[in-house]
């Protein structure tokens, strides 16, 4: 909690947005709790909201391209390899890739609200070969949503500064498992219904 308040008091947008790139990449660095103090320096009038959202976003988006990138250009053994050095490890690399396996670029989307996924989904995705243009749809999508989700919350919280991050931290597993399946049960269900759509139109079509 001190380092976040710390970041953000001596280096306000370039901590933020530093401190995003290097927390998608891997090292760690409490994301959740920073945007929430985001949200509420915003409130206390001490950051402009939109420009710290904005600046939030970006480093979000930077972020998990570098991901991407490095997945694409260096491949599955670099990660495994040099993975342990920010915080990657196996367990947590076989885990995304089942998960993207099994829902593709969905967990670009839904990976940002759990942790130990959000900082490998950017690497799977290259690995994958997955093209950029589908991959920036799905990944600076989710970007923008989990920004604006966090840092919208922490300007509407009214709570103890302490007794706050304390919670967060012991809850942000179970709290950003819950928020990801529902945003992931969401685009399911919209796809689901884009999909029979489709299909509907391309039967009145053919008859």
């Amino acid at each position: 909690m001190e380092f976040v308040k710390e970041l953000i008091g001596q280096y306000s947008y370039c901590g933020i947005f530093i401190a995003l790139v290097g927390g998608i990449v891997g090292l760690p660095i409490p994301d959740e709790l920073l945007l929430i103090a985001v949200g509420y320096f915003s409130y206390k009038g001490e950051l402009h909201l939109i420009l710290a959202l904005l600046i939030s976003c970006l480093g979000s988006t930077i972020g998990i391209s570098i991901s991407y990138y490095l997945g694409k250009k260096l491949g599955l053994p670099f990660l495994l390899t040099h993975g342990s050095k920010l915080f990657l490890s196996p367990t947590k690399i076989e885990r995304s890739q089942r998960l993207f396996q099994k829902y593709g670029p969905f967990i670009l989307v839904v990976g940002y609200f759990i942790p130990g996924v959000r900082h490998l989904t950017g690497y799977i995705a290259g690995i994958s070969n997955l093209p950029f243009k589908k991959f920036s749809l799905y990944a600076y999508s989710g970007a923008i949503i989990w920004v604006h989700t966090f840092v919208l919350a922490g300007t509407y919280m009214r709570w103890d500064w302490q007794r706050l991050s304390e919670s967060i931290l012991a809850h942000k597993l179970l709290v950003g498992s819950i928020i990801g399946f529902l945003i992931l049960t969401f685009v399911c269900s919209y796809m689901a219904y884009l999909s029979l759509r489709r299909k509907k139109l391309n039967r009145q079509y053919e008859s």
